[in-house]
């Protein structure tokens, strides 16, 4: 190989979600000084020092990004071994510190977790923080989804299958004239927030179909385009499936932000026992694409490996 492709290939190991280690290690291994100058010098990844011009230095911000992607792996095999309710309660305590972006996170966990594993994650939470998600949810939320939140987060629903077809008829009209006379605030409204936190999810996904034969849309689609945590909580609730899909394209794009990207870990770790041969479906009907194979294009290295073994579990 020359080193004009070696750069390539080095270049492309550096790229996309993770890093491929191996290349990396085939490659940096055997240069000598001169043809790692080369490398410094035709590459984005470093820039001419500003005060002497004498040598080439990392992009501060790469170094960042490469810092990230390293890590993935690491971040990755912590969150698998993990006891599931030690693992959503990190994953809340995280998005609760890092603010309003990664409330979707806590929005996924509470509406998409039976009644028994968000017990399970809020007694972990307990044991870890000395503190109630509950209390912490309402603690560092101050805005207007701060009741939305702390509803969902204590939440017990029903886990049975029956389903009162009247009484979710009803509902969906509530519903219906909730989101026409709250405006930008129908996080606020108190039967909006008693519907979508206490009824079971059978139950809402026949409220659900009833909005749609009686006004003609999604529920989803009659809100207002700022209702994004609301928007989050109906599609987890009601289309699981369709929600982690989306989550997991927007991630598996390299141009995505850390939050983002993230969700192609935390998706595929904590669905892989449960659900992901549905998810894996729901993708590739949405998508035309196996999330196998978009992962295989876009991920790097041992990360990249490990993801695969935990979607191929699904089938």
């Amino acid at each position: 190989m020359s080193l004009i492709e070696e750069c390539e290939t080095l270049t492309k190991a550096f790229s996309g979600i993770g890093v491929d280690e191996k290349s990396i290690v085939s490659i940096v291994g055997k240069w000598q000084p001169e043809q790692t100058n080369s490398f410094r010098k035709g590459s984005d990844f470093f820039a001419e020092d500003g005060h002497y011009h004498a040598f080439h230095k990392w992009d501060n911000d790469y170094v960042k990004l490469l810092e990230l992607e390293f890590s993935r792996l690491r971040e990755a095999v912590l969150l698998w071994t993990m006891h599931p309710w030690e693992r959503d309660a990190r994953l809340i305590k995280e998005s609760l510190v890092k603010g309003p972006k990664w409330y979707a996170v806590i929005i996924e966990i509470a509406c998409t977790r039976s009644s028994e594993e968000l017990l399970g994650a809020r007694k972990a939470y307990h044991s870890l923080f000395d503190r109630s998600i509950e209390e912490d949810v309402a603690h560092r939320v101050t805005d207007t989804n701060r009741n939305l939140l702390v509803a969902l987060v204590s939440s017990y629903r029903y886990e049975g299958p029956k389903v009162n077809e009247e009484t979710a008829k009803a509902d969906a009209k509530i519903l219906a004239n909730a989101i026409k006379s709250s405006g930008n605030e129908l996080e606020k409204n108190a039967e909006v927030l008693r519907i979508l936190t206490t009824r079971s999810k059978p139950c809402l996904k026949a409220i659900f179909k009833h909005y749609k034969e009686l006004y003609g849309k999604n529920i989803d689609e009659d809100l207002n385009q700022d209702d994004l945590i609301l928007r989050d909580t109906i599609i987890c609730l009601g289309s699981p499936h369709i929600y982690f899909s989306k989550v997991l394209d927007r991630a598996l794009n390299v141009k995505a932000d850390e939050y983002t990207k993230d969700g192609l870990t935390r998706v595929v770790i904590t669905r892989a026992d449960i659900d992901i041969k549905g998810i894996k479906e729901e993708y590739q009907k949405l998508y035309g694409v196996a999330l196998s194979q978009k992962i295989e294009e876009i991920a790097r290295g041992s990360y990249k490996d490990f993801l695969l073994t935990l979607v191929a579990r699904g089938n």
